[in-house]
């Protein structure tokens, strides 16, 4: 079989994944539209707040989605021993993208508080691993959170987001917006950790190579998951073990900050 003719499979398979895991996101959306209970209860387990087992990791989902998104994903964590796991609710047709940063930032500092000063780690999909990014890079953030990782985020900007048009929003995540200016920016000092989860075929990231974070002053770690998509990456069970062990310790990259991650 020629070159070709392997992409072009290659492709139909990632095709194929990518519908299978959006019609299992259909069928769980409708459980994932009322927010969890919000603010948090102080914990009830037997050991301290101070002393949590794992540290806090908040979810957050994607332009019109909601924490429904991260089904799977929550449930290997929960039978893995994280017991502080909050998938957060916002706007599905969300207009501001730095209003939204400002929002999820009190999230994290209510998070912090409920957990004796602990600071948080977060996984964000799509517009959610954006919004995040922001708030850290631009809001003093990595003050709170110390691991963000995003899966399938435009971290430059898609010309997808013409689809969104006229959503005020669609203007915000074009390559070259004074978003993307902003997180172009020096962040000297950022103490945060990234951790860069992309599709080597996702239909809504254009160019996919936008979904890479490439800042001199981030610890970026970008790792291309060969022959998914947009939506699979947060059900892909590889990533979702990735992305354990991201929370648990420190990921070495390679040299150049590259990791190729195969099923």
């Amino acid at each position: 079989m020629g070159i070709p003719s392997c992409r072009a499979l290659t492709i139909a398979r990632a095709a194929g994944q990518e519908a299978g895991a959006l019609a299992e996101h259909l069928l769980l959306y409708p459980s994932g539209i009322s927010p969890e209970r919000w603010p948090l209860a102080a914990p009830v387990c037997a050991h301290a707040a101070s002393a949590v087992p794992h540290t806090p990791v908040l979810l957050l989902h994607g332009l019109f989605d909601n924490r429904a998104v991260f089904s799977r994903m929550r449930r290997s964590l929960n039978s893995h021993g994280w017991e502080h796991l909050h998938a957060l609710n916002y706007n599905p047709v969300t207009v501001d993208l730095r209003e939204a940063a400002a929002l999820f930032g009190r999230h994290v500092l209510h998070t912090r508080e409920v957990y004796g000063g602990e600071r948080v780690a977060v996984v964000g999909h799509s517009l959610g691993g954006l919004i995040a990014r922001y708030y850290v890079q631009r809001l003093g953030g990595d003050e709170h959170v110390h691991t963000l990782v995003t899966l399938a985020t435009p971290h430059e900007g898609t010309w997808g987001a013409h689809l969104l048009h006229p959503l005020p929003i669609s203007r915000q995540l074009l390559p070259g917006s004074s978003v993307f200016q902003e997180l172009s920016a020096p962040a000297v000092g950022c103490t945060t950790r990234f951790v860069v989860f992309r599709g080597e075929h996702d239909p809504l990231i254009l160019p996919q190579r936008s979904s890479e974070l490439r800042h001199p002053d981030l610890w970026a770690e970008n790792v291309l998951v060969l022959g998914s998509g947009h939506v699979t990456l947060p059900v892909h069970r590889t990533v979702i073990t990735q992305v354990r062990e991201v929370l648990t310790e420190p990921q070495v990259s390679t040299a150049d900050g590259q990791i190729r991650l195969t099923a």
